[in-house]
C-alpha cells in the first residue's frame, strides 16, 4: 500500500487571517496590527510561492480556490477536515471551532472526481460534534500509514471517543497520550499532534519532552522503533518553531521529500538535518504571515489525496 502521497490538495486563501474562536486551544497564533487586504496579499504570495516549490521538484499538487463565501478564515489549512484513503474512502472530521466547519465542501470533493479520483464511500463524523467531541484529522492524529498505526496527544481538539472510532474504521492501532507545553508559565495540551511529530518512511521527528508520562513516552519509542523509524528529537524549542509540523511526499519518479517551512528548518541544528537528509531532499517554503497568524505551518495547508484513479 502506498504510504506517502505524490498528490497534495491545496486551498489557495480568499480570506486569510486570524481567527478568534482557534486562537483559545491554539497558542502558536498571534495577532497582527496589518491591514486585512495586505495580509490577504502576503498569504496569498506565501501560499503561491509554496505550491511553486514542490511543482518544481515533480510533486502533483492540486489547487482549489477558497470560496468567497462564507468567509473562512483557515480555509488554508485543508488536514482538519478531509482524509483521503486509498481503497477510495473520504473521512471528514468534526472540528472544534464552529466557523471553521464551514470549510467542509463538498464542491472540492466533486473537483476530485472530476479530476479522475475515485470515491468508493464519504464517512461524515460531523456528527460528534453535537455531543461536543472533536477530532481534526491529521492535524489530530498523525498516521504512520505504513504500520497502520495512529498516534494521538488529547486536547480540546482531540477525543478519544471518535479517535477509537477512526482506529476500528481503517483498522489501525492508536497510541494516545497527553502531551503538554508551557505557555505563559502554565502548562497546556498541544492542541494538535502535528506540531509535535512526524512520521514518514525511514524517520520520525518527535518532541518527547512534551509527554507528559514517561510510560507514555516508551510506548511512542516503542511504536516507532518497531516499525523501524530512526527517532529524530525535536525540543520545545524546536517546536515552537514548528519543526515537528512536517510531512514526507513523493514525485511521480518516486524521489522522497520532506516538506518543513523555513522557520522550521532554521530551527534545527547541522545534525538533526543531516539525518533527514540522509533519506529525503528537505522542501522549505518560507511562509511567516501564515504561520504567526493562522498558527499553523506546511504539514497543516497540504491534504495527501491517496485515492485511487477511477
Amino acid at each position: 500500500m502506498k504510504h506517502i502521497s505524490s498528490v497534495i490538495l491545496m486551498v489557495r486563501p480568499a480570506h486569510f487571517g486570524f481567527n478568534p474562536e482557534t486562537a483559545e486551544s491554539n497558542f502558536y497564533q498571534k495577532r497582527d496590527s496589518r491591514a486585512e487586504k495586505e495580509i490577504q496579499q502576503l498569504a496569498v504570495a506565501e501560499f503561491d510561492g509554496f505550491v511553486a516549490l514542490l511543482r518544481d521538484q515533480g510533486v502533483e499538487v492540486l489547487v482549489v480556490e477558497d470560496s468567497e463565501s462564507p468567509m473562512k478564515t483557515d480555509a488554508i489549512f485543508p488536514n482538519n477536515w478531509l482524509s483521503t484513503h486509498p481503497d477510495g474512502k473520504v473521512i471528514l472530521y468534526p472540528m472544534l471551532s464552529p466557523n471553521r466547519r464551514l470549510e467542509r465542501r463538498k464542491e472540492i470533493l466533486e473537483q476530485l472526481l472530476h479530476l479522475g479520483f475515485g470515491i468508493s464511500e464519504i464517512i461524515d463524523l460531523s456528527f460528534f460534534e453535537e455531543h461536543g467531541q472533536f477530532l481534526e484529522g491529521t492535524g489530530s492524529m498523525v498516521l504512520d500509514r505504513q504500520a497502520k498505526v495512529i498516534y494521538a496527544c488529547f486536547s480540546e481538539r482531540t477525543h478519544p471517543v471518535p479517535l477509537e472510532y477512526v482506529g476500528k474504521l481503517l483498522g489501525y492501532q492508536v497510541v494516545s497520550f497527553e502531551a503538554m507545553q508551557e505557555v505563559g508559565g502554565r502548562l497546556s495540551p498541544i492542541y494538535h499532534t502535528n506540531v509535535m511529530m512526524h512520521v514518514g518512511t525511514d524517520i520520525a521527528v518527535v518532541c518527547l519532552e512534551t509527554i507528559v508520562k514517561s510510560a507514555d513516552r516508551q510506548k511512542v519509542k516503542d511504536g516507532l522503533a518497531n516499525s523501524g523509524k530512526k527517532v529524530i528529537p525535536i525540543t520545545a524549542r524546536q517546536k515552537f518553531q514548528f519543526a515537528g509540523n512536517m510531512l514526507e511526499v513523493s514525485n511521480d519518479g518516486g524521489e522522497k521529500f520532506t516538506v518543513m517551512s523555513q522557520a522550521a528548518l532554521d530551527s534545527l541544528n547541522v545534525g538533526q538535518i543531516q539525518q533527514i537528509e540522509k533519506y529525503t531532499t528537505i522542501i522549505s517554503p518560507a511562509i511567516p504571515t501564515i504561520e504567526k497568524l493562522g498558527g499553523g505551518s506546511v504539514r497543516c495547508m497540504m491534504a495527501e489525496v491517496f485515492l485511487p484513479k477511477a
